[in-house]
């Protein structure tokens, strides 16, 4: 299957990524978000990724002027129609994923894969809610998209071995090692990930120690480049207990109950390093200043 032009929906911090690893690649991409204004900032975002590659010579001024020509933005999803390939990285709700793909299942052409960017929610669900169950596919992107190697790509109950050929072709192509998860909750990475990170959000909640301590003891004892709370920042406290409430609500064991301290940080608006303060607080660059509290 050739593919020259990729649509990315969600221009958020994976969004963004998506699309620039997809542009360095030599791909046309179209990026849609639900404002003009979150596609300016997904832009922007890569624009300033690319200008610190400028600055540590690893990327040439006039490639990074060609790479940000393969990048347009669309403000009506129907302009996704001309798109060979859909990448949607949007809220990690299920609903919302749903109606996206019944929207783009009228739009597109019956051949176009659609992939998601899913941490989590059933691939074959949200496939058997359209009409291409087999052209639906998780194509789990880690964060941050343009530092980490890996894609997991998991297969729906009735994914084809075409989809799924084209989809693992599209990841190497972008420089990704890829690896294959069943569609079971949290798949493999997250599945392994999310409970160490809510055990550490626990470690914290029952008072057995403090941010800094907990970060520390697991980078040094471990050999961890992030602390679990420092990276549930990275990832967003919000998608980190979407995803726990997943595994809990769909495997039904309480070793996956999100922690209620989760929970209380997502319910104030403390989502982590995208809103400026979540288990440490940051400064406008970005950079942790203090932990919370």
């Amino acid at each position: 299957m050739a593919i020259s032009t990729v649509g990315v929906i969600g221009a958020g911090q994976m969004g963004a990524g998506i699309a620039q690893v997809t542009a360095q690649a030599g791909i046309n991409v179209v990026i849609h978000d639900v404002t003009p204004e979150l596609t300016r900032r997904g832009v922007a975002t890569i624009a300033r990724n690319l200008e610190r590659m400028v600055a540590r010579g690893r990327l040439k001024p006039e490639e990074r002027d060609q790479l940000l020509e393969r990048v347009s933005t669309s403000p009506r999803l129907e302009d996704l129609a001309a798109v060979d390939f859909v990448i949607e990285a949007v809220v990690e709700n299920e609903e919302a994923k749903i109606a996206l793909f019944q929207r783009l299942d009228q739009i597109c052409p019956p051949e176009v894969i659609f992939a998601s960017n899913t941490s989590s929610i059933s691939i074959t669900k949200m496939g058997a809610r359209t009409s291409r169950a087999d052209r639906l596919i998780g194509m789990h992107f880690m964060n941050p998209v343009p530092a980490m190697k890996l894609v997991e790509i998991i297969r729906g109950l009735a994914t084809s071995d075409e989809t799924y050929r084209a989809t693992r072709a599209l990841a190497e192509r972008v420089g990704k090692t890829t690896m294959t998860a069943q569609d079971f909750p949290g798949f493999i990475v997250n599945r392994v990930l999310l409970p160490m990170i809510n055990e550490a959000i626990y470690t914290l909640y029952e008072g057995v120690g403090g941010v800094t301590d907990i970060d520390t003891a697991m980078k040094l004892g471990t050999n961890q480049p992030m602390g679990p709370l420092e990276l549930a920042d990275l990832i967003g406290l919000d998608t980190c207990l979407a995803i726990m409430e997943v595994m809990h609500r769909v495997l039904g064991d309480d070793k996956y109950r999100p922690c209620p301290l989760l929970k209380k940080y997502v319910d104030a608006g403390y989502l982590g390093r995208k809103a400026g303060r979540g288990f440490y607080k940051y400064d406008a660059q970005g950079s942790p200043v203090a932990p919370q509290g």
